[in-house]
């Protein structure tokens, strides 16, 4: 039962409702289905819990068939890195595609690491679940070929109440020449991992006679790995705070590396990652100060690797259902993360930002002002009120735009009806027919517009440009990029 869309107290309408209670479009069951899968994040949510999507995105199964279901999970998983929701996902398809030829095929795609296997089987057996489908059993067994032994020793799982050997026992996957002897070793309890730096880490702490000891030789790894440059950009990034509690006296390093623009420049990092990592660090003392200044450069430095996108208009829902985290493990929340990119938009070309709640209004904003500091007073800087109305962006946009980039859960009610025919009022003013980018921060399956008027996004995620240009192409891109896989 829904717990905030209730029966209204209104006329009754043929029209749908959204979670808010305003009027909406609905999505068709692929594009909800894609929303939910490229947006769930496994957390509560504003208007909904983290179990609620997982029902909704089962029940969608019924309404989809069951390829498209398999190929968009396969889409999730692969290219926006959605793990959760697509082993729920992978679990539950088991029940639809018994018999179909192509189901081990989709149990060998889906699968990214060995641990997606594991988490599969516990979600499969927690519901159920007895003995492993032929098809996954098939599927994952096939999905070892892909894995080396670096891969198999990482993932072994051996505290967890279904290991890796526990899988292979079931499964029983082919030894190959690349992953032979990490089999043998993970069922005879010998293999090891030593050689990434996660492995050194480990056998400093196993080495240790006691703590001090212990601290002393995780010190002298993380030195090691600084010092010779042994780290890579991504893994410096997410051991950060790692590196603080564990070697502080390489602070100034770690800060060196994370603001150098040749190493920013050949990651080839987009700043949303640098702001999760600039999210999550303590600035309580001089150390989180100063770290926290090192990645607030470095996002302004990674502007520089996002596309240009001239004549863009970017709008941020700064409503209270926005304020909630976009995710559990990222400390920022919805609004935020829409002043960040409009803000690295800006950067990169002087996009207009606008937000909106009861009223909309542009906001001023000066060039040199970081990318942190716009995101993290976006909120408290509120002056358009706390309600949800999307007419007010097209009574507020003053010129023809390119594109419209909305960042919004989609839950508008003030006005109750949708803003469709402001929108059209908009492009007849001012003869523009922009492209309108709906990013749907939450997945809930309901739009402002209809689809043929907007290019919803399902989903926020380095990809985003990407998409983007693709849209522009082709408004059917996400779909057809779906139905594009192979199985």
């Amino acid at each position: 039962m829904a717990l905030f869309n209730r029966k209204s107290s209104r006329k009754k309408t043929e029209k749908p409702i959204n979670r808010a209670g305003g009027q909406a479009f609905v999505q068709s069951p692929k594009m909800h289905l894609a929303s939910l899968l490229l947006t769930s994040f496994a957390q509560d949510q504003h208007y909904r819990s983290a179990d609620d999507t997982f029902t909704e995105a089962c029940q969608l199964l019924t309404k989809v068939d069951p390829l498209f279901a398999a190929k968009a999970t396969i889409f999730a998983r692969k290219e926006f890195g959605m793990r959760s929701i697509s082993h729920v996902l992978a679990a539950e398809l088991a029940a639809y595609v018994s018999g179909q030829i192509w189901a081990k095929d989709f149990y060998k795609q889906v699968i990214n690491r060995p641990d997606d296997m594991l988490e599969i089987v516990t979600y499969f057996r927690k519901k159920g679940g007895k003995g492993l489908p032929n098809a996954m059993k098939k599927g994952f067994a096939r999905a070892f070929d892909q894995f080396d032994s670096y891969q198999i020793a990482k993932y072994r799982a051996d505290a967890k109440s279904i290991k890796l050997v526990d899988l292979v026992n079931m499964i029983h996957p082919r030894p190959t020449p690349n992953n032979e002897q990490a089999l043998k070793g993970l069922i005879n309890g010998t293999l090891r991992n030593t050689q990434t730096w996660e492995a050194k880490l480990s056998q400093a702490g196993q080495d240790a006679k006691n703590g001090i000891e212990k601290n002393r030789m995780k010190r002298k790894v993380w030195e090691d790995l600084l010092l010779n440059n042994k780290l890579g950009y991504f893994a410096l990034i997410r051991n950060l705070r790692n590196i603080m509690e564990q070697a502080p006296k390489m602070i100034d390093v770690v800060c060196d590396q994370l603001q150098d623009p040749n190493r920013i420049k050949r990651s080839m990092i987009l700043p949303f990652r640098l702001i999760t990592a600039y999210m999550q660090i303590d600035q309580k003392d001089k150390d989180g100060r100063k770290m926290a200044k090192a990645l607030d450069n470095a996002i302004n430095i990674a502007c520089e690797n996002v596309p240009s996108l001239k004549n863009s208009l970017v709008v941020i829902d700064n409503s209270g259902s926005m304020a909630s985290p976009v995710a559990k493990s990222n400390h920022i929340k919805c609004n935020q993360l829409g002043a960040a990119f409009a803000m690295i938009l800006a950067k990169k070309s002087n996009t207009d930002i606008m937000e909106f709640g009861t009223k909309a209004r542009y906001i001023p904003y000066r060039l040199k002002s970081s990318v942190m500091e716009f995101a993290i007073n976006f909120e408290r800087n509120n002056k358009v009120g706390h309600g949800t109305n999307f007419h007010s962006i097209f009574e507020k946009a003053n010129k023809a735009y390119d594109r419209i980039v909305i960042f919004s859960d989609m839950q508008g009610w003030i006005g109750y009806y949708s803003p469709e025919k402001t929108y059209t009022k908009y492009r007849n003013r001012y003869h523009a027919y922009p492209f309108v980018y709906s990013f749907d921060l939450r997945g809930y399956g309901t739009m402002q517009f209809a689809e043929h008027q907007v290019y919803q996004l399902a989903g926020f995620s380095e990809k985003v440009f990407d998409m983007m240009v693709a849209v522009e192409q082709n408004p059917q891109e996400l779909i057809d990029r779906i139905e594009g896989i192979e199985l």
